[in-house]
């Protein structure tokens, strides 16, 4: 090629490269229960307080544990009488969580329901686009080393830059709602067949509400593909319950909800405190 003439681009080259970047941070397990009462209610009063301080004692290393965080809630309606939600460094310090939980004596009235493992995610549409425009106008090709090199520097940087957000505290926040979701891939509309451009205009355009609603609810997004059975989990973290039904009800309106958004089972619950549990289990709500 001659000094000073651009790189030619073959035509596999026109459209930009199609799977947006992403950054991992805390690993995430959602543990739903059913709490089995009438085995419980056949045991004395002192066992079910010692049942309790066990577990109570339990849970307040796990709430704040070196790896992570540990946060309980007592769940509204039939789909769970507990959720509990495990923040970790590590898939090993994940699996040491669900142990630690499954090694309690209260763990004998706990029946497992559902469960839902992820990641923290954070995408990185409007970065992506802008390096592999740049990529493109300089020739370099898809996963050559080039190419390579200069997306490792990028999630390299990003990692650093947004850090707090890949491993987040636990939200004190009094409520929470967790749902997984799917985008759409039907005959009709398949959302990885649009043009990454096109993807990120759509995704600016759903961040938009979610911000209006930064100073009433915390979310935090986990990715789950390959970990579950949907593509996303998204929690949502607020101190007045009706936030949630506003923003969902909001996003919904928008075009990449409107279009290509598929929901699973909403979970909604109210959070207690380790030190609170024995008072959950008299019917006494969190204060």
């Amino acid at each position: 090629m001659a000094s000073g003439t651009k790189p030619e681009i073959s035509p596999t080259m026109q459209e930009l490269h199609a799977v947006p970047l992403t950054l991992e941070g805390s690993s995430v397990l959602h543990q739903m229960f059913h709490f089995r009462w009438p085995e419980w209610r056949k045991l004395k009063p002192k066992d079910q307080h010692d049942i309790l301080a066990e577990a109570g004692s339990a849970l307040v290393k796990l709430e704040q544990h070196v790896s992570g965080q540990t946060a309980l809630f007592s769940m509204f309606g039939h789909k769970a009488d507990l959720m509990l939600v495990h923040f970790r460094n590590s898939f090993d310090h994940l699996k040491h969580a669900e142990l630690d939980i499954a090694r309690l004596r209260l763990n004998d009235f706990l029946e497992q329901t559902t469960s839902y493992v992820s990641v923290v995610e954070l995408g990185l549409y409007e970065s992506s686009v802008k390096l592999y425009r740049s990529l493109r106008e300089k020739g370099i090709a898809p996963h050559s080393p080039e190419w390579d090199s200069a997306v490792e520097d990028t999630i390299k940087r990003q990692t650093e830059a947004m850090r707090t957000r890949l491993f987040p505290q636990m939200p004190p926040s009094r409520y929470v709602c967790f749902y997984p979701m799917d985008r759409r891939r039907g005959e009709e509309h398949n959302w990885y067949s649009l043009p990454i451009e096109e993807r990120q205009r759509q995704m600016e355009e759903h961040g938009l509400v979610g911000r209006r609603y930064a100073g009433t609810v915390k979310q935090i997004i986990t990715g789950s593909i390959g970990f579950d059975d949907w593509e996303w989990g998204v929690d949502l973290f607020a101190d007045d319950p009706l936030v949630f039904k506003k923003l969902i009800y909001e996003m919904r309106f928008d075009e990449v909800s409107a279009v290509y958004a598929l929901f699973g089972k909403f979970y909604v619950g109210i959070r207690v405190s380790a030190g609170k549990l024995e008072d959950l289990f008299n019917g006494k709500l969190p204060g």
